[in-house]
Protein backbone atom coordinates (compact mmCIF):
# COMPACT_ATOMS: atom_id res chain seq x y z
CA UNK A 1 0.00 0.00 0.00
CA UNK A 2 1.02 3.66 -1.10
CA UNK A 3 1.20 5.52 2.33
CA UNK A 4 2.07 8.80 4.33
CA UNK A 5 2.00 10.39 7.98
CA UNK A 6 0.65 13.81 7.30
CA UNK A 7 -1.38 16.86 8.87
CA UNK A 8 -4.66 17.16 7.39
CA UNK A 9 -6.52 20.04 7.07
CA UNK A 10 -9.91 21.47 8.79
CA UNK A 11 -12.59 22.14 5.53
CA UNK A 12 -12.59 26.41 6.25
CA UNK A 13 -8.61 25.97 5.18
CA UNK A 14 -9.39 23.75 1.86
CA UNK A 15 -11.63 26.21 1.16
CA UNK A 16 -10.12 29.27 1.29
CA UNK A 17 -7.01 26.97 -0.88
CA UNK A 18 -9.95 26.55 -3.70
CA UNK A 19 -10.76 29.84 -3.29
CA UNK A 20 -6.49 30.68 -4.57
CA UNK A 21 -6.64 27.89 -6.78
CA UNK A 22 -9.25 28.94 -9.10
CA UNK A 23 -6.97 31.77 -10.21
CA UNK A 24 -3.96 29.42 -10.56
CA UNK A 25 -3.35 29.52 -14.60
CA UNK A 26 -1.72 26.47 -15.43
CA UNK A 27 -0.71 23.06 -13.89
CA UNK A 28 -3.32 20.16 -12.60
CA UNK A 29 -4.97 21.36 -9.79
CA UNK A 30 -5.08 18.91 -6.37
CA UNK A 31 -8.52 18.25 -5.59
CA UNK A 32 -9.50 19.87 -2.25
CA UNK A 33 -10.11 16.54 -0.48
CA UNK A 34 -6.36 15.64 -1.36
CA UNK A 35 -4.67 18.99 0.69
CA UNK A 36 -2.52 18.17 3.10
CA UNK A 37 0.94 18.81 4.78
CA UNK A 38 2.76 15.83 4.55
CA UNK A 39 5.22 14.58 7.90
CA UNK A 40 6.38 11.78 5.89
CA UNK A 41 6.06 9.63 2.97
CA UNK A 42 6.11 5.77 3.43
CA UNK A 43 5.75 5.00 -0.14
CA UNK A 44 4.80 1.63 -0.92
CA UNK A 45 4.53 -0.91 1.81
CA UNK A 46 3.77 -4.23 3.19
CA UNK A 47 0.58 -4.34 5.46
CA UNK A 48 1.88 -5.64 7.94
CA UNK A 49 4.83 -2.84 8.05
CA UNK A 50 2.15 -0.32 8.55
CA UNK A 51 0.70 -2.51 10.91
CA UNK A 52 3.63 -1.97 13.25
CA UNK A 53 3.77 2.03 12.04
CA UNK A 54 0.56 2.31 13.10
CA UNK A 55 1.33 0.71 16.64
CA UNK A 56 4.19 3.47 16.60
CA UNK A 57 2.42 6.28 16.01
CA UNK A 58 -0.07 5.76 18.25
CA UNK A 59 2.80 6.24 21.21
CA UNK A 60 3.31 9.52 20.07
CA UNK A 61 2.70 12.70 22.43
CA UNK A 62 2.99 16.33 21.87
CA UNK A 63 0.60 19.15 22.72
CA UNK A 64 -1.76 20.46 20.00
CA UNK A 65 -0.22 23.54 18.33
CA UNK A 66 -1.06 26.35 15.68
CA UNK A 67 -0.03 26.50 12.49
CA UNK A 68 0.26 29.76 10.03
CA UNK A 69 -0.03 29.12 6.70
CA UNK A 70 1.45 32.06 4.37
CA UNK A 71 2.80 32.70 0.76
CA UNK A 72 2.69 30.81 -2.44
CA UNK A 73 5.83 29.19 -4.41
CA UNK A 74 7.58 26.68 -6.43
CA UNK A 75 9.50 23.50 -6.55
CA UNK A 76 11.85 23.64 -9.38
CA UNK A 77 13.65 26.38 -10.95
CA UNK A 78 13.39 26.97 -14.26
CA UNK A 79 11.02 24.32 -14.68
CA UNK A 80 8.80 24.29 -11.64
CA UNK A 81 7.05 21.16 -10.95
CA UNK A 82 4.94 22.24 -7.89
CA UNK A 83 2.63 24.99 -7.31
CA UNK A 84 2.94 25.23 -3.03
CA UNK A 85 1.40 27.23 0.15
CA UNK A 86 3.74 27.96 1.91
CA UNK A 87 4.09 27.22 5.95
CA UNK A 88 5.68 29.65 8.31
CA UNK A 89 8.81 28.26 10.30
CA UNK A 90 6.79 26.75 13.31
CA UNK A 91 9.00 24.91 15.85
CA UNK A 92 6.10 22.51 17.81
CA UNK A 93 5.62 21.62 13.54
CA UNK A 94 9.70 20.58 13.49
CA UNK A 95 9.62 18.75 16.69
CA UNK A 96 6.41 16.74 15.18
CA UNK A 97 7.65 15.81 12.37
CA UNK A 98 10.56 14.20 13.80
CA UNK A 99 8.74 12.88 16.22
CA UNK A 100 6.71 11.05 13.47
CA UNK A 101 9.84 9.84 11.90
CA UNK A 102 11.39 8.46 14.89
CA UNK A 103 8.10 6.32 14.91
CA UNK A 104 8.36 4.93 11.71
CA UNK A 105 12.01 4.01 12.17
CA UNK A 106 11.33 2.02 15.46
CA UNK A 107 8.58 0.67 13.20
CA UNK A 108 11.06 -0.63 10.88
CA UNK A 109 11.39 1.60 7.79
CA UNK A 110 13.83 3.79 6.77
CA UNK A 111 12.93 7.27 5.58
CA UNK A 112 15.43 9.12 3.60
CA UNK A 113 17.51 12.11 5.09
CA UNK A 114 15.63 15.34 3.50
CA UNK A 115 15.30 18.82 4.31
CA UNK A 116 11.83 19.27 5.87
CA UNK A 117 10.27 22.30 3.97
CA UNK A 118 6.56 22.15 5.41
CA UNK A 119 4.10 23.03 2.34
CA UNK A 120 0.37 22.32 0.83
CA UNK A 121 0.95 21.13 -2.34
CA UNK A 122 -2.09 23.26 -4.64
CA UNK A 123 -0.94 21.65 -8.19
CA UNK A 124 1.33 19.87 -10.15
CA UNK A 125 2.96 20.63 -13.60
CA UNK A 126 4.32 18.23 -16.53
CA UNK A 127 7.66 18.70 -17.70
CA UNK A 128 6.33 20.13 -20.79
CA UNK A 129 5.26 23.52 -19.91
CA UNK A 130 5.83 26.04 -22.47
CA UNK A 131 7.37 29.77 -22.20
CA UNK A 132 3.57 31.25 -22.52
CA UNK A 133 2.26 28.87 -19.21
CA UNK A 134 5.48 30.28 -17.47
CA UNK A 135 5.31 33.74 -17.63
CA UNK A 136 1.25 33.14 -17.01
CA UNK A 137 2.81 31.60 -13.41
CA UNK A 138 5.18 34.21 -13.12
CA UNK A 139 2.08 36.74 -13.11
CA UNK A 140 0.02 35.06 -11.10
CA UNK A 141 3.20 34.42 -8.37
CA UNK A 142 4.14 38.21 -8.58
CA UNK A 143 0.48 38.99 -7.77
CA UNK A 144 -0.71 36.09 -5.01
CA UNK A 145 3.35 35.22 -3.91
CA UNK A 146 2.61 37.06 -0.37
CA UNK A 147 -1.42 36.38 -0.37
CA UNK A 148 -2.43 35.62 3.80
CA UNK A 149 -3.44 32.13 4.20
CA UNK A 150 -5.15 31.10 7.58
CA UNK A 151 -3.92 29.68 10.78
CA UNK A 152 -5.21 26.55 12.28
CA UNK A 153 -4.57 24.68 15.05
CA UNK A 154 -3.10 20.90 14.88
CA UNK A 155 -5.01 18.30 16.68
CA UNK A 156 -4.23 15.13 15.21
CA UNK A 157 -1.96 13.33 12.92
CA UNK A 158 -3.17 11.14 10.06
CA UNK A 159 -1.75 8.12 8.60
CA UNK A 160 -3.07 8.28 4.85
CA UNK A 161 -3.47 5.52 2.00
CA UNK A 162 -3.29 7.15 -1.28
CA UNK A 163 -4.75 5.37 -4.33
CA UNK A 164 -4.33 6.55 -8.10
CA UNK A 165 -7.43 6.50 -10.04
CA UNK A 166 -7.68 7.70 -13.39
CA UNK A 167 -8.29 11.16 -12.42
CA UNK A 168 -6.17 12.00 -9.94
CA UNK A 169 -5.03 10.92 -6.09
CA UNK A 170 -7.97 9.72 -3.55
CA UNK A 171 -6.46 9.39 -0.13
CA UNK A 172 -8.54 7.11 2.16
CA UNK A 173 -8.14 7.51 5.85
CA UNK A 174 -5.62 4.14 7.82
CA UNK A 175 -5.62 6.10 11.37
CA UNK A 176 -5.49 9.11 13.21
CA UNK A 177 -3.75 9.55 15.97
CA UNK A 178 -4.93 12.66 18.58
CA UNK A 179 -2.50 15.09 19.79
CA UNK A 180 -2.08 15.32 23.25
CA UNK A 181 0.67 16.58 25.67
CA UNK A 182 -0.33 13.83 28.71
CA UNK A 183 2.94 11.86 28.71
CA UNK A 184 1.16 9.02 30.07
CA UNK A 185 -2.56 9.75 28.62
CA UNK A 186 -3.74 6.41 26.71
CA UNK A 187 -3.66 6.65 22.64
CA UNK A 188 -7.46 7.60 21.95
CA UNK A 189 -8.32 6.89 18.71
CA UNK A 190 -11.77 7.32 16.30
CA UNK A 191 -14.25 4.44 16.93
CA UNK A 192 -14.48 2.92 12.95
Amino acid sequence: MRAFVAIDLPDEVRSVLEDVQDDVPVGRLMTPETLHLTLAFLGEQPRDLLAAVDEELARIRAAPFEVQLHGLGTFGNRRPSVLWAGVKPQPALGALRERVRGAVRRAGLELPRERFRPHVTLARFSARVGAEELERLRRFLERFGDVGLPGFEVKKVTLFHSRWLSDGAVHDVLEEYPLTSGRDAPGVRPSR
